[in-house]
């Protein structure tokens, strides 16, 4: 959803009545903040200001926190997505949905949770393409994927594509021609970015991803090849799905704009 669409709901929903006029200006500034006891603070205004939702990192969290902290937000904003969640996390945030009457999806090969109050978030016409070299960097892929859907846009997918056997990226382009941005993560010494970006006119960003052993490994050596890429790319950290995800998305949506 675009920050332009979420200042006419905030609008619509001040001329109906629905929402005083205290909280109209607050989603609107973009400083809305929801406080879960002296746990965390949830940042409610970020998809006003930046056109991005507010979400929650599992990781290092203690379960009860993260269900806490889920309830909460799904609550507020109609809607929760939680990246890095251990199956046990998810369990508990599914067992915890169920009592609150919310929607629970858990996409387990992306590692992500989100909750809601029903629907699907509102299509802005963006197109993101998202390509692996291996199998081994379809996790990081679908993380990405899942913030990119969150976030309103259609993705299409191509996995496996990788430069060891490159013959198998043409016709996986061709499959992904029309979209408005490529994803495109690699993990040892990450050469498929540099390669797309030298064969679409649009924008690509690489992610490094933390495959491969030995001197450089655990994505050193892909991050390192992606950066000195003579191909015009941008890069993410290693891992950093969410972040390419939501990048892509932001990219996507301005063209998807009639």
């Amino acid at each position: 959803m675009t920050a332009d669409t979420i200042l006419r709901e905030v609008l619509a929903a001040y001329a109906a009545g629905r929402i005083s006029l205290d909280d109209t200006i607050d989603r609107i500034s973009g400083l809305r903040v929801e406080k879960v006891g002296e746990l965390a603070r949830i940042d409610l205004g970020r998809e006003v200001r930046c056109g991005i939702p507010e979400a929650v990192l599992a990781e290092g969290k203690e379960t009860a926190d993260l269900v806490a902290i889920m309830l909460r937000h799904a609550d507020a904003a109609g809607r929760c997505l939680a990246t890095r969640v251990s199956p046990e996390q998810a369990e508990a945030v599914r067992t915890a949905a169920e009592a609150a009457g919310l929607a629970f999806r858990h996409e387990e090969r992306a590692q992500a949770v989100v909750l809601s109050k029903g629907g699907q978030p509102e299509k802005n016409g963006g197109i993101v393409a998202i390509l692996t070299a291996g199998t081994a960097d379809i996790t990081v892929a679908e993380e990405a994927r899942v913030v990119a859907e969150e976030m309103g846009c259609e993705v299409r997918t191509a996995y496996d594509v990788g430069a060891a056997g490159v013959h198998r990226l043409f016709p996986a382009l061709k499959d992904l021609a029309g979209a408005h941005v490529y994803v495109v993560a690699a993990g040892r010494e990450g050469t498929l970015p540099a390669v797309v970006a030298g064969l679409v006119d649009r924008p690509v960003i690489g992610v490094p991803v933390s495959t491969g052993y030995g001197f450089m490994g655990q994505g050193q050596a892909a991050l390192a090849s992606m950066l000195q890429s003579c191909s015009v790319l941008t890069v993410v950290n290693i891992d950093a799905g969410f972040v390419a995800g939501a990048h892509a998305a932001l990219i996507a949506s301005l063209a998807g704009r009639p």
